[in-house]
């Protein structure tokens, strides 16, 4: 790296609203019980951080009063210290060019919108941009990973997965099962639409039912998709204590299988109580830069870091909306 050259940061996974609506006396700029803020994302060199909308069960049986909390949330205690919202190409530019830090949202199991697409379009009216359509386990659109029976979509998540289409919004498939997985490749083939796993690892590495098979990786990498590699300890590696550079041979297993220009991370911070030793918060982002810098060249790392995803958004965001 160039001496004032900065590394700009995309972060494509946190829970940090779904922490916040459990708990409204944290406060985003500095609150130390957030993996993610303000502060941390300075101090790691985060740019652009995706917000998962994730419903807790400590909230009850979920509904789309929920999903509208968080976005009310992000708005609140979010957008207010400057991270502005991206919903299209357009706000996408502005920001790479600025170098501005902003947000994207997304929602992560497709619970809370119970079945109903009028929800879909409201919550694509708000800014959200991508959809995770399970969590671990089935829903009203499709089953999970951690689902026994491995199903797929039913009738009304096939509706789904068009509405999506037809939107603009970017599916996700980190907990999507198996068999879910290959019904949304056939889907997004026929439309020539790629999808993301904002985070999960390789299973070849690490064999946790979250990570993706090799067959998986060259799917998402033959679509033109991108993997989010995650920070979930359990992910990386079977291990009381893990180590960044315990993440290391999940990335050279993906770009093995072809995939350095299809990796971007997908943190979870937020979403996980346990850290990776060296990577607690978004404030350690810039040790892990290190890390990569030490291993890899740096246009590679950059790639990593933020040009793939960004690459990625350039093309299939929308450009007006």
């Amino acid at each position: 790296m160039k001496e004032g050259d900065v590394l700009k940061i995309v972060d494509f996974h946190c829970d940090v609203l779904s922490k916040i609506q459990l708990d409204q006396s944290l406060d985003f700029k500095c609150d130390h019980e957030l993996d993610v803020n303000l502060e941390r994302m300075e101090q790691g060199g985060v740019q652009l951080q995706c917000f998962a909308i994730f419903l807790s069960e400590k909230l009850g049986p979920p509904g789309i009063e929920h999903i509208m909390e968080q976005l009310d949330l992000f708005q609140e205690r979010i957008a207010s210290e400057g991270i502005g919202l991206i919903r299209n190409t357009a706000d996408l530019e502005r920001v790479a060019a600025s170098g501005e830090k902003a947000g994207m949202l997304s929602i992560e199991g497709a619970d809370g919108l119970e079945g109903d697409l009028f929800y879909l379009r409201l919550c694509y009216d708000r800014g959200v941009r991508f959809l995770g359509i399970t969590w671990n386990y089935a829903n009203w659109a499709a089953d999970g990973v951690m689902e026994l029976r491995n199903g797929g979509f039913t009738r009304k998540g096939l509706e789904l997965v068009q509405a999506c289409h037809e939107l603009g919004i970017i599916l996700d498939v980190s907990h999507l099962s198996q068999k879910g997985f290959w019904e949304l490749i056939e889907l997004s083939e026929s439309v020539k639409r790629p999808f993301i796993a904002s985070h999960s690892n390789a299973y070849h590495i690490c064999a946790h039912a979250r990570n993706l098979h090799d067959e998986q990786i060259r799917a998402i990498i033959d679509s033109g998709g991108r993997i989010g590699v995650t920070f979930v300890p359990w992910f990386v590696k079977d291990s009381t204590v893990v180590h960044s550079e315990d993440l290391l041979p999940h990335l050279d297993h993906i770009c093995q299988l072809g995939g350095e220009k299809h990796i971007m991370f997908g943190s979870d911070f937020d979403g996980i109580n346990t850290h990776i030793d060296d990577l607690r918060h978004a404030g350690d982002y810039y040790r892990w830069v290190e890390t990569l810098l030490k291993h890899y060249p740096e246009e590679l790392v950059k790639g990593w870091m933020s040009n793939n995803a960004l690459e990625f958004m350039r093309k299939w965001l929308p450009s007006d909306r």
